[in-house]
């Protein structure tokens, strides 16, 4: 009987201890979703995402094992020197991951922004995940680090990216040309600042 008890209270820490570490890695929270930092651990979780043709499908190239690689170093990176990047995203109700979001600095043609960004696996598309996501990140942005502006980079023909920036107000300002991998790939850069927050 003991050792029965003295089992059950071994899982119960266990659990405990769990659920205060999986606390402390979680960046930001809404009502249907967490945001949570990328660890080495999530290596095959971002293969199922990256590799997809369907969801990468605006980055025009084939994620390799040493792509995925690279973008776990890369946000590891940035955690160290912004405490941003891109954070595996998660329901609540089910825990599932169902994608990645980001919050992030870049500098296009010489001038820095703070860049939102969204990528979700296809079976939890269209549900209002990438607004609700994008609305807490800037939230966040212009609550918590006082920045008065964020942008989101939006290939032409993603349409549906570009209906949640719409919809959260922002606006286009302009456009650039991304060299990834030698291809040169047209973005629109829609601007949505904390006068025009709605």
């Amino acid at each position: 009987m003991g050792q029965v008890s003295n089992l059950s209270n071994l899982i119960f820490k266990k659990h405990i201890y769990a659920k205060i570490y999986l606390m402390q890695d979680v960046f930001l929270e809404t009502e249907r979703l967490s945001l949570r930092y990328i660890t080495q651990d999530d290596f095959e979780e971002l293969k199922i995402i990256l590799k997809d043709k369907d969801i990468m499908y605006a980055w025009e190239y084939d994620f390799t094992d040493n792509d995925v690689q690279k973008w776990i170093d890369k946000n590891l990176e940035r955690y160290k020197k912004y405490n941003l990047g891109f954070f595996i995203m998660s329901e609540n109700k089910s825990g599932n991951v169902i994608g990645q979001a980001a919050l992030e600095p870049d500098t296009i043609e010489g001038k820095q922004y703070y860049e939102i960004g969204y990528i979700l696996k296809k079976e939890y598309q269209h549900k209002g995940y990438a607004t609700e996501v994008a609305n807490a990140l800037k939230e966040y942005a212009f609550n918590t680090l006082k920045l008065n502006e964020v942008i989101f980079e939006i290939r032409p023909n993603n349409l549906p990216s570009r209906k949640v920036a719409e919809t959260l107000g922002a606006e286009i300002c302009g456009e650039f040309i991304k060299n990834v991998r030698s291809k040169k790939m047209m973005h629109l850069i829609y601007k949505l600042s904390k006068s025009m927050d709605i």
